[in-house]
């Protein structure tokens, strides 16, 4: 393998005249984008765990019928079953309100600053962090994976 060819992908490298502030700073956005999506994914979970023990509750008021125990099971239909979990709202609003409020701006945000500041690359903090921590030349330390290698200037 040429030693020029040992490198990031071209995607992944710094543009001309970035400063290393500008890729910190842009690091950091990105840092806090993943946070917002791994929040938005607990947020998903959350909705389906929900669903999940409303259908459950719909079986125990069944079960609890088919016991004999019909006041109980009345109860519970008309008190838990399809109740919101926050005043009118079930989870699928929230997560259309957290994508429309929160998520969705922060997602703009900053692909525009990646747009405006680094001719739209992503991760290149994390593509330097990479040259920086691997092993050059060592097996399973490759800049990029065989299918690129030839393909790259």
């Amino acid at each position: 393998m040429n030693p020029d060819d040992d490198g990031p992908s071209e995607r992944y490298r710094r543009p001309d005249g970035l400063d290393d502030a500008t890729v910190a700073a842009l690091g950091k956005l990105s840092e806090a984008l993943e946070i917002i999506e791994h929040a938005r994914g607990h947020l998903y979970a959350f909705h389906r765990l929900t669903g999940k023990a409303d259908f459950a509750l719909g079986d125990a008021v069944e079960l609890l019928r088919n016991a004999g125990h019909d006041e109980l099971a009345e109860r519970i239909d008309q008190e838990l079953v399809g109740r919101n979990v926050i005043e009118g709202r079930w989870t699928f609003q929230i997560i259309d309100e957290y994508d429309e409020t929160y998520y969705g701006p922060c997602k703009e945000l900053e692909r525009q600053a990646r747009e405006k500041l680094a001719d739209g690359r992503k991760h290149l903090f994390e593509a330097e962090m990479k040259e920086d921590r691997r092993t050059h030349g060592q097996k399973n330390h490759e800049a990029k994976p065989p299918s690129l290698r030839d393909l790259d200037p």
